[in-house]
């Protein structure tokens, strides 16, 4: 390796720091399964970390299904889709997600991040603009980057931000906002039906991401532009299976003409490998108890609200826009989130710590998230030692005092 390559690949102080203090909160080994308790180093932990929200991983049903899929197909399709790699299972995977989503027809790809790649490389050219959320996700953020079409961001969820871009841009180009359904750390949804009403007013499209909101929001978990009764308005929805879907992967769902388009100039998936047969089956099993079982859901928007109500009550900060079972703790102080995260993994909670660049440094936080499969004992608990960890590490809690908030 060249000296210059190695100073630079040596030079993040701000890791090492961390890591020579014992608080680098990343990378972290789970022996087990994603359940609501895991096992790291040998001890059992309460999971607050986790994307299955409606807590399927370990449901036999699940695990059946991947077990028979490997038996018959083997364990990888050894191609890509768009040669020897297309099997049954795919086709019948599309046909069951683009009837899930309301839309004409779906593809699915790899992983999530190829799927917002592969569309967001494609969909645009050199003259067209992608309008993002400055909050978007990083697989929207690089598949926007490969298109070589110009990038327009507006403020978060502000949308005289977003029309004074719309305003900005030639009538005469492509151009497609494309937005998280639910942002991912602070748990908020788009403002996607003053979205839809700009896109109309400037012809503009759009695409939304639905990894977080596929499963939880919506008719029977059908998504955020179900949940807005808004299926119909917009153009393209994405998700992926690494959430409730209790797999790996991901997906585009649109009407026949962008599908067909996708499949012939999508580099993340022309040039990618398929899905393995026991990803796909896991999803497909993973539908069935989705579309069936209605008290999964249930269950998680009861543990939400009920997680919701007792952090608020302990006076946590929570921030005001967080409307899904993720509920951001706000510490903003990147110090302080490493430290908490470190001293609730010892007290037995695993949460997950945010700093920038995910968010601004005045917003650093860890992310609270909520499954089905959890109990209200194990939400209690997790709030108690939420406490005594920023009691310990001296960050103040906010209280009532004759209807004015105050800090402990």
């Amino acid at each position: 390796m060249s000296k210059m390559l190695r100073a630079k690949m040596a030079g993040n102080a701000r890791v090492e720091s961390a890591k020579e203090r014992g608080i680098w909160p990343y990378f972290r080994p789970i022996s087990s399964g994603q359940d609501t308790e895991v096992e790291i180093e040998g001890k059992k932990v309460l999971m607050f970390g986790s994307n299955s929200y409606l807590g399927l991983t370990n449901h036999p049903q699940v695990i059946a299904a991947a077990v028979r899929a490997t038996e018959k197909y083997g364990t990888g399709c050894a191609g890509s889709r768009f040669l020897n790699g297309t099997l049954d299972l795919h086709l019948e995977l599309e046909a069951r997600l683009a009837k899930f989503v309301g839309k004409e027809n779906a593809i699915v790809f790899s992983t999530g991040f190829q799927a917002n790649l592969g569309a967001l490389s494609s969909l645009t050219g050199r003259n067209d603009y992608i309008l993002l959320d400055e909050l978007d996700h990083a697989s929207i953020i690089d598949g926007s980057r490969l298109s070589f079409s110009k990038v327009v961001k507006y403020k978060h969820n502000d949308m005289d931000s977003l029309e004074a871009k719309l305003q900005a841009l030639p009538s005469t180009a492509v151009r497609l906002i494309a937005v998280d359904g639910v942002f991912s750390m602070e748990g908020d949804l788009a403002k996607l039906p003053d979205i839809v009403s700009l896109a109309d007013t400037y012809g503009a499209n759009i695409m939304v991401d639905d990894a977080h909101g596929l499963g939880i929001l919506g008719i029977n978990g059908t998504g955020t532009a179900s949940h807005f009764g808004l299926t119909d308005k917009v153009d393209v929805i994405m998700g992926t299976f690494s959430k409730s879907f209790a797999s790996l992967g991901g997906f585009i769902a649109a009407d026949n003409t962008i599908i067909e388009y996708l499949k012939h100039t999508a580099r993340a998936l022309i040039f990618s490998a398929s899905m393995t047969p026991a990803a796909v089956a896991s999803v497909l099993a993973t539908l069935d108890i989705i579309e069936s079982e209605p008290e999964h859901i249930k269950r998680l928007w009861d543990n939400t609200e009920y997680a919701r109500k007792l952090l608020e009550e302990a006076g946590f900060d929570t921030g005001e826009v967080s409307e899904t079972p993720i509920i951001p703790i706000y510490i903003r102080n990147e110090e302080g989130v490493f430290s908490i995260t470190k001293r609730l993994q010892e007290l037995g909670i695993f949460v997950n710590p945010v700093v920038p660049p995910a968010v601004p440094p005045d917003a650093t936080l860890i992310r609270f998230s909520l499954m089905a499969t959890h109990t209200f004992a194990q939400i209690e608990h997790a709030v108690e030692m939420l406490k005594k960890a920023f009691k310990e590490e001296g960050i103040a809690l906010k209280e009532k005092q004759n209807g004015n908030i105050v800090l402990q």
